[in-house]
């Protein structure tokens, strides 16, 4: 199953990647933010966007595909609909 091949492949990413974090407190010593630096923030997100991409993928396995052309025709109306 994709899903599961691509979702275990990037819990192993995650869970290899080392976070160098900063606690941020308030004026009560209560953590409010975590800062990290940007390179560890994109590949937190690059695990998160294709996690979420593997599961969506995964769910419409099974789904009709479209041919070319109404793949085509339906970007399209959704680039007008966007544009309006």
């Amino acid at each position: 199953m994709l899903y599961d091949k691509y979702h275990e492949k990037n819990i192993r990413r995650l869970i290899m990647l080392e976070i160098h974090k900063k606690i941020v407190i308030d004026e009560n010593k209560k953590p409010i933010a975590v800062q990290i630096p940007i390179e560890e923030f994109e590949r937190l997100e690059e695990v998160i966007e294709n996690y979420g991409l593997a599961k969506l993928m995964d769910e419409v396995k099974d789904d009709e595909r479209l041919s070319s052309e109404d793949a085509k025709k339906y970007y399209q109306s959704l680039k007008q609909h966007v544009e309006n």
